[in-house]
């Protein structure tokens, strides 16, 4: 195989996982929106939309490269129970580092403009995940995947 071509199978890879992520996302913030309190229902939809628009642009990106893309779960497992304003907060906040990590890897693995894409996708989700939880870290997307078994979450029931 390849250098050319593994670089290639890399791309579309993390494209897939990030727009596993985009689509667990979209889910996740349905919970959130659910939950969140009158406060922050316009931050809440304003992530919303953002993953939507994320995981349509990787939908077509992945087309593009000529791969079928990965559908959505039906649904997804939690973290944890999102019963109030508070859990929805702090579920917001790992959503977006979790989009964070796979978008690092995305800027690994891309070139070019899907590059650019993934860092500026990296780039919002970080700026989110500060909005909601108040906390950042000097290299989002890499400092906490130390803690996390899965950039993924929520997982797949």
């Amino acid at each position: 195989m390849s250098k050319r071509t593994k670089t290639r199978e890399a791309e579309l890879e993390a494209l897939q996982a990030a727009l596993g992520a985009e689509h667990a996302a979209v889910y996740g913030y349905g919970v959130v929106g659910a939950r969140i309190g009158t406060a922050r229902q316009n931050d809440a939809r304003s992530a919303y939309d953002a993953h939507r628009a994320r995981r349509d642009e990787l939908t077509r990106a992945v087309k593009d490269m000529g791969a079928a893309p990965r559908a959505a779960s039906p649904a997804y497992m939690l973290p944890f129970p999102v019963t109030d304003t508070a859990a929805a907060i702090r579920f917001a906040a790992e959503l977006e580092e979790r989009v964070a990590d796979v978008y690092s890897d995305l800027v690994r693995a891309g070139t070019g403009d899907r590059r650019r894409m993934a860092a500026g996708a990296l780039r919002e989700a970080a700026v989110r995940a500060v909005r909601w939880s108040g906390e950042s870290v000097a290299f989002p997307g890499l400092a906490e995947r130390a803690a996390t078994p899965s950039a993924t979450a929520p997982s797949p029931t």
